[in-house]
């Protein structure tokens, strides 16, 4: 019999009973921390007969001909092929998350109007450390890591992300009528280096350069539209840019480090996106936003970003009936392309292959640009309107071929893949192989290709906790790039927590 070592860990600290029999209800005579322990009490040690499922509980997805949930969840980091801007339509219901924090308030009047309401509250604590082969000696730890990205300071521990969701998720399963959704995210640590948009708490990382910080990466409200095709999803707010295998989210990773791919490009976009199923198939979005990783209102006052403009949005997916495979391309937040804060010009492809019960791949290819970006090998005095020369963290500029441009176009492509074993119900791992190409310099600060290859596994303990161990190998095959300019090799062992609430 294998008991996990954290429910035991609660046990002998005398936080869990674990001899009192498993519970389906909270109870009203326990208080609201008791209720809170008794909810991963129930998960780590179940009834030895579990409950029948109801007959009469409402579907949580359509039945065929659409096609069925791809994978489990664990132990992958989903369920559905990851795609963004959008509830999934046919497989979205209200109150699907039945967290520690519910079960607490589930007897209490502030339970009882949020479950009446469909409205959950729930999140998560996730850090993690690394040990790497940068940093040492003399050498300063700070950024030593980098250009690898979210561990970029050596040989640390740190505090990646508390998440805080409040979200209602629209039910589209039922074809019958308009229902509505919203969700307001919050996080707190490390990775909001990474998700910050220009003008939204920016202050903290351009003027302030905070280790840790807030952000609200996650701002929208939802409207499902049945009777048209399959079904319409309008998106209003802020929210995560649609394409990627990877997100900001720490539990819909395979592993705990991200690619480069995933490290520099698109974050966090603000507009409306629609989302139609056409048919069962077949899916296509369109959508408005104000450029990426920036608000809208930065185009006046001190600050001017030229990328805060109109820019378009149009993707299309298609999964097959059995969702072996699935397919997702993507024109992301596309402009004029005029250098800006993060103005890139992303164009991306997804495809995902089930080969059976145990193995499936992931792959990502992806081109960027920018135009007009000021160059930095240009001999005269560089005309480029603005270079975010007061912030503490601005974009990089280019290291253009020629000497004699004040700009030229910044380039980058991609090419990702993750083969991933399903080991047992609650064990995957992942094998993730990437080149990636900054070919001016412009996204990771050194005009040079990398190579990376990292193995991870990804254990779950219940639904609630999640251990991910791995070790990286990074290598710059042009120049010096790791280590601040020292090192062409990186090797990183690293492994971090991510504890549900």
């Amino acid at each position: 019999m294998r008991f996990p070592l954290f429910p035991v860990a609660l046990a002998a600290l005398g936080l869990l009973d674990v001899a009192s029999p498993a519970r389906a209800e909270p109870s009203l005579d326990q208080s609201f921390v008791g209720r809170f322990f008794q909810a991963y009490h129930d998960e780590w040690f179940p009834p030895a007969m579990p409950a029948a499922p109801d007959p009469n509980a409402p579907l949580s997805r359509r039945p065929a001909p659409f096609p069925p949930a791809p994978q489990t969840q664990p132990p992958m980091p989903f369920t559905d092929w990851p795609f963004g801007g959008a509830s999934t339509i046919g497989g979205a219901v209200p109150n699907v998350v039945v967290s520690p924090l519910m079960q607490a308030l589930h007897p209490t009047g502030v339970g009882s109007f949020l479950e009446d309401n469909h409205i959950q509250i729930y999140g998560w604590v996730n850090g993690g450390f690394n040990i790497s082969s940068n940093g040492q000696g003399r050498r300063t730890s700070k950024n030593a890591n980098f250009p690898a990205a979210y561990s970029a300071t050596a040989n640390t521990i740190q505090l990646d992300q508390t998440a805080l969701f409040i979200e209602r998720v629209p039910d589209t399963v039922q074809q019958d009528h308009i229902d509505w959704g919203f969700r307001i995210t919050g996080i707190y640590g490390q990775n909001y280096r990474y998700t910050t948009a220009l003008g939204a708490a920016s202050y903290q990382l351009q003027k302030h350069n905070n280790y840790n910080g807030y952000d609200f990466p996650m701002v929208y409200g939802e409207l499902y539209i049945p009777g048209i095709a399959q079904g319409l999803l309008l998106r209003l707010g802020r929210f995560i840019s649609v394409p990627d295998i990877e997100a900001q989210l720490a539990p819909n990773n395979y592993m705990y480090s991200h690619s480069m791919t995933y490290a520099y490009d698109n974050y966090t976009n603000t507009g409306l996106l629609a989302t139609l199923l056409l048919t069962k198939n077949w899916q296509a979005q369109f959508g408005v936003t104000a450029g990426t990783d920036t608000m809208p209102w930065n185009n006046t006052g001190t600050i001017r970003d030229r990328g805060v403009q109109p820019s378009y949005t149009g993707c299309l997916r298609w999964t097959s009936d059995t969702a072996r495979d699935n397919a997702y391309a993507c024109a992301n937040a596309i402009n004029n392309g005029n250098y800006g804060y993060n103005n890139l010009q992303q164009y991306t492809a997804t495809y995902y292959h089930t080969f059976n019960y145990r193995w499936h791949i992931a792959t990502e290819f992806w081109h960027m640009h920018e135009n007009k970006t000021p160059n930095a090998s240009y001999a005269g005095a560089n005309p480029a309107p603005y270079q975010f020369g007061l912030f503490r963290n601005g974009p990089f500029i280019a290291q253009c071929k020629s000497t004699t441009a004040p700009t030229c176009t910044s380039e980058e492509y991609s090419a990702l893949a993750y083969l991933n074993y399903r080991a047992s119900d609650q064990d995957n791992i992942s094998l993730r192989l990437e080149f990636f190409n900054d070919l001016t310099g412009q996204r990771t600060g050194q005009k040079t290709r990398y190579l990376n290859t990292a193995i991870g596994w990804q254990h779950w303990i219940g639904n609630s906790i999640t251990l991910r161990p791995e070790v990286a190998f990074y290598n710059a095959l042009d120049r010096k790039a790791f280590d601040n300019g020292n090192r062409r090799q990186a090797v990183i062992l690293s492994a971090d927590i991510v504890w549900h609430f």
